[in-house]
């Protein structure tokens, strides 16, 4: 048996643990910027995240929605639209992931991830 076609990491959870995890971890990125994982999981948010930046850098209602509705946390996601995505200036990559060592409990590979450019969370606050 082969595993052709099968998408994404399952992390020993079910799926609706699984999809809380991921956007748990998307969120506290976005909205924190950089945050330390073990590093599959990193790789595996930085797939969702990246393509979530893609979609608020098109602006729009509609993506606004598919933001919303991906992370379900309004908050985060009118950070994403409204302060993130006008400050990257690059068409795609705007994640990097650096190896931090491993972690002392279980030794597991941990991995920060964080965004390439620098973002200012202030610059929306200072227009209004």
């Amino acid at each position: 048996m082969h595993r052709h076609g099968y998408k994404g990491r399952k992390f020993g959870r079910e799926t609706d643990q699984r999809l809380a995890l991921t956007r748990g971890l998307m969120c506290s990125l976005i909205k924190y910027q950089s945050i330390t994982t073990t590093l599959a999981k990193a790789k595996e948010i930085r797939r969702g995240t990246e393509k979530l930046i893609t979609l608020a850098k098109k602006g729009g209602l509609a993506n606004r929605r598919l933001i919303i509705a991906r992370l379900n946390d309004i908050e985060v996601a009118d950070l994403l639209m409204d302060v993130i995505a006008p400050q990257v200036k690059r068409d795609s990559g705007y994640l990097k992931i650096e190896h931090a060592g491993f972690r002392r409990g279980d030794n597991s590979e941990m991995g920060t991830i964080s965004f390439v450019d620098d973002i200012n969370l202030d610059a929306k606050k200072e227009t209004k």
